[in-house]
């Protein structure tokens, strides 16, 4: 016989009064213990891009400049959703097959097997032998991830990995969370503001044979400057000898030059020579799919006779690495990437679109040059037409950049690094004018 609702209600009841009591016998020296004190877990220092964006945000100054923000901005300074991702979008969304269903582990393969071709050449050896295999990731900061949790899982060579100074603010964090240590290489100069490539081949020539060097074969980050191509194949030349491992991060082909060959001749280089490597590709700001985290991370093995075995024990062991972390990658931002890279009158267009990027950003170096130097800035100004990509390295010491957003509403990193994107014809006399004020007043 099922027990009445009266009798329901008085064992619940009696049930809630024994807790309460119980919870009035725990002292309060328990209930107010934490197993994460402050002394073993202090707060973090906020992000210092996402800082200063909140920053910005908070400035109702009208003038308000954000020469921080890592992605592109039109003219207007607004976002610009690719035309030829508005024409993928919509060829998806007709599609009556489309579904929701799991990615396989290694990803969306229409949208893998076309990144390859892309990033490596599709005339690449490595694509040819068989000796290269692709693995989708959370944009480039998974692929720099994966790539870093397989090396401190399997590398056996000097497990310390060379980054340029300065470097991608994450870096050095990516790889000391799997248990990497990492080491500089003289990257930028301060005195010329360009590259330092004396000091770099210096500390490459130095390092322990087999170490890992990480490389940004095109618009590096921060600086915008990159090696000449024949100053890639001297440090392809010192690596080689040394025997160290090319570690490619590659966040803006195509973004850089406007010419997707270009943007990737170095690390397509460095195959040709023969290297074993890995890559690490974005479609982040070459697509504008930043949100959508589209990325790959692809290993090329060299050309042994075992190549195509030793590939396949990679791509196992990849797999597992992948699936213990995120099982599945995300599928809207590769159907883009894919949709566009697999028609050719889309790719025709997608390389328009990156041509109207890259261009803007050449034209606004070009523009920023002649008024810092037309208003007589003290020093030279060259470099801003030297660099590449969407930062600048200025040569702004820290009090310099501090007085530009104090009194000018300016926002820029402290080492002086200003994204180009955020430069416009609306705004690029009041950040000139600026800079020439706060440069003379700082001599």
């Amino acid at each position: 016989m099922a027990p009445s609702s009266s009798s329901s209600s008085t064992s619940a009841s009696s049930s809630l009064q024994r807790l309460n009591n119980i919870a009035n016998h725990i002292s309060p020296s328990m209930a107010s213990a934490t197993s994460f004190p402050a002394d073993t877990v202090p707060q973090a220092p906020e992000d210092a891009l996402f800082g200063l964006a909140r920053a910005y945000k908070a400035d109702t100054n009208p003038q308000k400049v954000d020469l921080g923000i890592g992605a592109y901005r039109d003219n207007n300074g607004k976002p610009w959703v690719l035309p030829v991702v508005k024409k993928a979008d919509d060829i998806l969304r007709s599609n009556p097959e489309l579904n929701h269903e799991y990615a396989p582990i290694a990803g969306f393969p229409e949208f893998t097997s076309k990144a390859a071709e892309l990033i490596l050449g599709a005339d690449s050896p490595a694509l040819r032998e068989k000796r290269a295999t692709s693995m989708q990731t959370i944009s480039g900061t998974g692929a720099v991830h994966l790539g870093a949790l397989f090396l401190a899982k399997f590398y056996k060579g000097n497990r310390v990995v060379y980054l340029s100074n300065p470097t991608w603010a994450n870096h050095k964090q990516i790889f000391g969370n799997v248990g990497l240590q990492t080491a500089d290489y003289p990257y930028f100069s301060k005195k010329s503001n360009g590259l330092d490539f004396d000091g770099m081949k210096a500390a490459i020539q130095g390092a322990p044979d087999r170490s890992i060097i990480l490389l940004h074969p095109c618009a590096h980050n921060p600086t915008g400057v990159d090696p000449t191509l024949d100053q890639w194949k001297e440090l392809a030349a010192i690596m080689a000898q040394k025997k160290h491992f090319p570690f490619f991060d590659c966040a803006y082909q195509g973004f850089a030059s406007g010419d997707l060959a270009r943007d990737a001749a170095a690390l397509r280089y460095f195959i040709d020579q023969g290297f074993e490597l890995v890559v690490c590709q974005s479609f982040a700001k070459n697509f504008g799919l930043y949100g959508e985290r589209a990325g790959c991370f692809h290993v090329v093995t060299s050309p042994a006779s075992d190549a195509s075995a030793t590939i396949g024990r990679i791509a196992s062991q990849l797999a597992i690495l992948q699936r213990s972390e995120i099982s599945n990658p995300p599928l809207y931002g590769a159907r883009i990437a894919s949709t566009v890279l697999s028609d050719p009158a889309l790719f025709t267009e997608w390389e328009d679109n990156l041509r109207t990027m890259s261009g803007r950003i050449i034209t606004m170096r070009k523009e920023l040059r002649s008024r810092l130097e037309a208003l007589g800035t003290p020093g030279t100004w060259n470099h801003i037409t030297d660099q590449i990509g969407m930062f600048s390295f200025t040569g702004l010491s820290e009090t310099q950049v501090q007085k530009l957003r104090d009194e000018y509403h300016i926002y820029m990193t402290k080492n002086g690094r200003i994204s180009m994107a955020g430069l416009n014809t609306n705004n690029i006399d009041h950040v000139a004018n600026a800079i020439r004020k706060v440069v003379g007043e700082t001599q």
